[in-house]
């Protein structure tokens, strides 16, 4: 039985990608093994979000041809999709597909092994307008399942790579997400988290489809469901038909991503993000009426090129004003190939550095202010892995982290927690009950 090994770096899409990867394997007849153990085929799947990001891929493939100069070294993903030469440039790469004709992955693995010459099977993804079908019934982790909706992102925002590495943004078919949802809840999942790389502009290139509509289909027609999270969305994309959705919504959770990326104006205006921060304050105060006790998290890019300490404090003050409930913070890195990697009046080091330190002390201040007001409230947790001894942690649907006591068989389920004392990065919780089938379906 031939062996593969799998190596993931960047974001869940990504991870998601890993999975789809490994069944069009396991229908070859290879079995999975270690990344560390000794393979036949090593798939890495890159990530080019940042030039670290490039530097770390080359790092695992490296890695692979160490540990077996024999095995097939096959690379996958974003950086694939950017920089193939690069890669085929590295002794001992075997083939490079990209972000999408992921199915030839098999095919050129075996032509590799005929003809023994590298294989460069990268495609131009801005001529592609179609969404690649790759199923994943199931997850190696057992607890939260991915699924992917869209793909692709048309914004062309001047920090970002990600457009020229996966193509314009695509729609997965409705009929094909709402089977892979219901293949994942019979396979045991209670969650659901949509994916994707735009994930809120799920149908902008559809006709008479869109987001809410999916949210909506996803409740009527898949049976067992009890929550689904949206990974991220962009407050251009909360519209009021949205939001309505998720007010009426037993399952959409009261937890939402919006990526800020700056409060200032003047900063987005250079970012080329498409919003004003009128018009997203205005967003989640129609979002908080509608769903009381919302997380809303987000990312935020702090010494973009130009923020002065004005621009900076504009941002400050407006997460401040609009209590998130926990951020990514992320020092600016300039992205080869991007037009703000090209632009003057670059922010110092030092002074970036000392901007994240006191976002994210904003950041932990806001998440303890927020996991606050649901301390001695009873909430609904799906635990996910032992944190020691018999204490398990999981997450409410509003994303606080919560350690309580528990027993491996609830794994999985849908249990009512008490927090005792809230607190971040986690809360302690009192076990009250598993929620059993009959009430599962009263709640919906």
């Amino acid at each position: 039985m031939p062996s593969v090994a799998f190596h993931t770096l960047g974001c869940k899409v990504n991870h998601y990608e890993t999975e789809a990867i490994w069944q069009l394997f396991k229908e070859e007849g290879y079995e999975r093994v270690e990344y560390d153990s000794i393979a036949d085929v090593y798939v890495i799947n890159t990530c080019t979000v940042t030039n670290t990001g490039d530097k770390k891929s080359r790092q695992v493939i490296r890695r692979a041809i160490r540990k077996n100069p024999d095995g097939v070294i096959c690379v996958t993903g974003c950086y694939a999709q950017t920089s193939p030469a690069e890669i085929m440039a590295i002794p001992g790469v075997d083939v490079v597909v990209g972000t999408q004709d992921r199915r030839k992955m098999l095919t050129y693995i075996e032509e590799y092994k005929q003809e023994r010459q590298p294989i460069n099977g990268v495609t131009n993804i801005m001529k592609n307008r179609v969404y690649e079908e790759l199923d994943v019934p199931a997850f190696t982790d057992r607890t939260r399942a991915s699924l992917k909706i869209q793909e692709g992102c048309n914004n062309f925002c001047t920090f970002c790579i990600i457009p020229w590495a996966r193509g314009l943004m695509r729609s997965r078919d409705p009929e094909e997400v709402i089977h892979q949802a219901q293949q994942l809840v019979d396979a045991g999942y209670k969650e659901i988290v949509l994916t994707g790389i735009h994930t809120g502009g799920y149908g902008e290139d559809m006709k008479d489809y869109n987001l809410a509509m999916l949210l909506k289909d996803l409740e009527q027609k898949v049976k067992g469901l009890k929550r689904i999270r949206i990974s991220s969305i962009e407050a251009s994309q909360l519209t009021d038909e949205v939001i309505e959705v998720i007010d009426q919504s037993n399952i959409v959770v009261r937890h939402l991503h919006i990526p800020l990326q700056s409060g200032s104006n003047t900063v987005l205006k250079r970012m080329r993000r498409k919003y004003t921060m009128e018009f997203f304050a205005e967003r989640l105060e129609k979002l908080k009426k509608a769903l009381p006790g919302l997380a809303v998290t987000s990312d935020v890019i702090v010494g973009f090129p130009g923020e002065s300490e004005a621009e900076f404090m504009e941002t400050y003050n407006f997460i401040n004003e609009n209590k998130f409930s926990e951020l990514h913070v992320f020092p600016y890195s300039k992205r080869t190939g991007t037009p703000a990697a090209r632009m003057d009046d670059q922010v110092d080091e030092e002074i970036k550095n000392e901007r994240v330190h006191r976002l994210i002390e904003l950041s932990n201040q806001l998440a303890k202010e927020y996991s606050s007001q649901f301390e001695d409230e009873v909430l609904e947790v799906i635990p996910e892995e032992i944190y020691k001894d018999d204490l398990y942690i999981g997450y409410t649907d509003n994303y606080l982290k919560v350690v309580f006591p528990a027993t491996e068989d609830m794994v999985g389920k849908l249990v009512k927690v008490k927090i005792t004392k809230s607190g971040y990065p986690l809360n302690e919780g009192q076990f009250v009950r598993v929620l059993d089938e009959t009430e599962e379906k009263a709640a919906i």
